[in-house]
This record gives structure tokens, C-alpha cells and sequence, in this order.
């Protein structure tokens, strides 16, 4: 069993520097968890995209990672978040091929997509919280059956 080491961290993002670092990290921390290169990257470019919308869209924040566990499967669980105007209309940025042009170009609908849970807490004029999780093996049914 892995231990938290290497995948539990909490990461600035104030500059383009910072998201290399966070894609790094996410990387290694999905690697250590024994993700497969697919799920990796599909994990790494949603984490990029947040990352991004973190720093553009947000003033500039941080992301936490942790290990999860729901006891068949564990995985990866990031948080983004930012102290910056919030999302004034959250339908509209989740909506597929809505995207501000600053970023990959897929926008939230299509990070939504890269991970396995996918969650927004966002208040305009206070900030953004996107918590994403993706499981290292396939996540189970809900009723715990394949």
C-alpha cells in the first residue's frame, strides 16, 4: 500500500511557473498512486485547465492534493481555489464548448469530463473551490457491485 508521501501536498498558484509545477506534481502523485499514463494525463490536463482558470480567472490561489480511499479504490482528490470574483453564471461555464479563449480551450465542461467526481462551490465576489477526484482503478457502482 502507498502512503501519503509525495501525493498529500499544498501548491501556490500565482504564476505560469506555478502551473508547471503543479502539472509536475499531479503527475508524480497520480504515478505514485499506480494511475495507468492514460488516466495520468487525462488527470494532468484537467488539473492544468483548473490550474489556469485558478490563476487567470481567479487573482491567483492553491491547490491541494490528498490520497482517497473509499476502501476498493483509491485515488487522487485536487482542490482549487481562489480568493477572486467568483463565477457570476456557473450553468453557462460548465456548458459544453464554453470556454473564455485564455485556457486549453475545453473550459470546465471538458475538465469535468477528464475526472471520475467533479465539484464546484463557487460565490461571486468571494471566490472559487473546484474539488476534482479520479480513482486509480475504475470507481465502483454506486450499490458497490461491477
Amino acid at each position: 500500500m502507498q502512503t501519503a508521501a509525495g501525493v498529500d501536498a499544498c501548491l501556490p498558484i500565482r504564476s505560469d511557473m506555478d502551473l508547471v509545477w503543479v502539472r509536475q506534481h499531479v503527475r508524480q502523485a497520480a504515478g505514485l498512486l499506480g494511475f495507468g499514463l492514460v488516466d495520468q494525463t487525462k488527470l494532468v490536463t484537467a488539473a492544468s485547465e483548473l490550474a489556469r482558470n485558478t490563476l487567470v480567472h481567479g487573482g491567483g490561489g492553491q491547490m491541494e492534493s490528498a490520497r482517497v480511499d473509499n476502501g476498493r479504490v483509491h485515488g487522487l482528490r485536487l482542490t482549487f481555489s481562489d480568493e477572486g470574483p467568483g463565477i457570476p453564471d456557473l450553468e453557462r461555464a460548465l456548458s459544453d464548448g464554453y470556454t473564455s479563449g485564455d485556457g486549453l480551450g475545453m473550459g470546465l465542461g471538458g475538465a469535468r469530463r477528464l475526472v471520475h467526481e467533479f465539484a464546484v462551490d463557487s460565490t461571486p465576489g468571494v471566490g472559487t473551490k473546484i474539488t476534482v477526484i479520479s480513482w486509480a482503478a475504475r470507481p465502483p457502482h454506486p450499490r458497490g457491485e461491477f
